[in-house]
């Protein structure tokens, strides 16, 4: 079962969006897209997401897109909490046609020695619903 957090300021949410968007900026992230993440693999290709797109949809979340934050609940990262934001964009798919999509957006920042990293767990169309904080 998961475990919504909501107790986020905007201030904390604009903080945790120019820790994301800097490290975008820096390369310093990832899109998942091994076995495990399917989703976000057919979801890429669909809309011909390419990697100048991605940063685009990226660099462009506001905090208002922010749901809520979510325990890591895999054996070993219980530590780490993921971040839930929820954005809309016209897109195109391999047919030509074009529509309103909301694009799901699951992060986890990793903190190192070497500095912060974002591991962007999601990258998909919505597939249940959500809610945003600040909305």
């Amino acid at each position: 079962m998961e475990h919504y957090l909501k107790d986020y300021s905007e201030e904390q949410i604009k903080e945790l969006l120019e820790t994301i968007k800097s490290c975008v900026r820096r390369k310093k992230y990832t899109i998942s897209l091994n076995d495990n993440r399917q989703e976000n693999i057919q979801f890429i290709y669909d809309y011909n997401i390419t990697e100048k797109k991605r940063v685009e949809i990226l660099l462009s979340l506001k905090y208002t897109d922010f749901c809520y934050g979510l325990q890591n609940m895999k054996l070993g990262y219980e530590h780490e909490i993921l971040y839930v934001f929820c954005v809309q964009r016209e897109l195109c798919d391999v047919e030509g046609i074009q529509s309103l999509i909301d694009i799901y957006l699951k992060f986890n920042i990793i903190k190192s020695r070497s500095g912060e990293f974002v591991f962007t767990v999601s990258f998909h169309k919505r597939n249940k619903p959500i809610t945003y904080l600040f909305r």
